[in-house]
């Protein structure tokens, strides 16, 4: 794999608040994440449902095993993208090989791994994986997941994608319009959802409702 730095990523401070994850911004006032605007405006009736069903402290097991599953298989992805050694749990190294074998080898490119990101007075993200998808410049996330996800139940997703790829955009005056999600399933099953065209605009326009409806509720808090 093609690690070629073309741009200049510098890290940007992370400061979890009541109020969700911030970024520092040089001397500005800090920025709430990608992740932070869409969990506070999110319809989270299904979700709450999904707690009542089976009970509070079992949703918050699920929960918090798959966040430190999530953690345990970036770090692995990226320790591989540049030339480290898998560690942690068996099934966090099982589930970045996953995606090592089906998602990471039609990257052409690495132009950047945990790839801190804002838009000016708005908001910030970190991106797993920036370069070139089959050729196309692309901003890529890596996702692990319980069961099969569907194209509609994940538009968080892509959503996140164009965030990070206006911000990208902004920043360093590149035209990125490709994203690209590469989940990994407890039963090592391999999914990939692909958002580019028109339908790259689409979530670009939903984030952008979304930003305008986290200022509207929230202010700059």
């Amino acid at each position: 794999m093609l690690i070629t730095q073309p741009y200049n990523y510098q890290p940007l401070q992370r400061v979890d608040t009541g109020n969700g994850r911030r970024y520092i911004v040089g001397e500005g006032r800090p920025l709430p994440s990608v992740t932070t605007i869409l969990g506070k405006t999110k319809d989270m009736t299904h979700i709450n449902e999904w707690k009542k069903n089976i009970g509070e402290d079992k949703a918050q097991k699920i929960l918090t095993e798959s966040s430190g599953l999530g953690n345990g298989m970036h770090k692995n992805l990226e320790n591989y993208i540049l030339g480290g050694s898998m560690n942690g749990t068996l099934m966090a190294r099982a589930l970045a090989k996953v995606i090592i074998k089906n998602g990471l080898s039609k990257v052409n490119e690495v132009w950047g791994t945990e790839v801190s990101l804002y838009s000016k007075e708005l908001y910030a993200g970190t991106t797993d994986l920036v370069g070139l998808w089959e050729g196309v410049p692309a901003i890529m996330d890596f996702k692990n997941s319980l069961n099969d996800k569907r194209r509609e139940w994940i538009e968080d997703y892509f959503m996140q994608l164009a965030a990070y790829a206006l911000s990208h955009n902004e920043m360093y005056g590149t035209d990125i319009s490709r994203g690209v999600v590469m989940i990994a399933t407890r039963e090592a099953k391999y999914q990939e959802f692909i958002i580019e065209g028109d339908e790259f605009k689409h979530y670009e326009t939903m984030w952008a409702n979304k930003v305008c409806s986290y200022y509207d509720r929230f202010g700059m808090e």
